[in-house]
């Protein structure tokens, strides 16, 4: 969904074809991409917390946790200085991978919490949505989820209220995969041959989040001619 949504996205940010991604089907399109992505951080932690534990390791699981997301948080300056250079005007200031990163550290404490994380994590998400109503005249809160009037960038998703659908994604794997137990049915098929490359995708999301646009570009300016200035407006 992340891939397919970037590549409407660039076809229409380097006018090859005309999508609304403003509104309508894409709008929506990319914004439940990325509540899936961001619900099943919340999930894939508390199955990393369960199988840690399963193994007698639960106390080195927060240094883990500590090193992945500081990890993340450094790839995501990257990013932020890479669409600085590349991009200038909307250049991501806190994206998605600034929100992994941070939530991952903060997580911790809430992998405890179990269900109740499903109140937290709405009441999160309403503070989020009060806070958009609001604007500041400093940038300085931007990932708190205060911004500035006419802030604009390719990739925003602050903590309120991303962070509580990190904390949804806690709940559900807290009520679903509680003890590294599926606690519902789903039907075996890990060996299907439609299942085994989503499979593999899923473990490799961090690649090709960092991969997928500069390929998606490639291919773009190979096929449509796009001029060397557009092929690095947008990484």
């Amino acid at each position: 969904m992340m891939v397919l949504y970037h590549f409407v996205f660039d076809l229409n940010y380097f006018g090859i074809s005309n999508f609304d991604i403003h509104g309508g089907f894409w709008f929506y399109f990319a914004h439940l991409t990325a509540f899936l992505f961001v619900l099943l951080v919340g999930v894939s932690l508390v199955l990393s917390h369960e199988r840690m534990v399963l193994l007698g390791q639960g106390e080195a699981f927060l240094p883990k946790l500590l090193k992945r997301g500081i990890l993340i948080l450094c790839l995501a300056m990257g990013i932020t200085l890479v669409t600085y250079v590349a991009v200038g005007n909307g250049f991501i200031v806190f994206g998605a991978l600034h929100l992994i990163g941070i939530s991952l550290i903060l997580a911790y404490p809430f992998l405890r919490l179990g269900a109740a994380n499903a109140f937290l994590g709405s009441l999160v998400i309403l503070i989020g949505l009060y806070l958009q109503s609001l604007s500041v005249g400093y940038p300085w809160l931007l990932w708190l989820g205060l911004s500035p009037v006419g802030f604009y960038s390719l990739d925003y998703l602050p903590l309120f209220p991303w962070f509580g659908v990190v904390l949804l994604g806690i709940a559900v794997g807290d009520n679903f995969y509680r003890g590294y137990r599926r606690r519902i049915f789903i039907p075996e098929l890990s060996a299907s041959y439609a299942v085994k490359p989503l499979a593999f995708m899923g473990k490799k999301s961090l690649v090709i989040y960092l991969i997928h646009q500069p390929i998606l570009i490639a291919i773009l300016y190979l096929e449509f001619g796009v001029g060397i200035r557009s092929l690095i407006g947008i990484i």
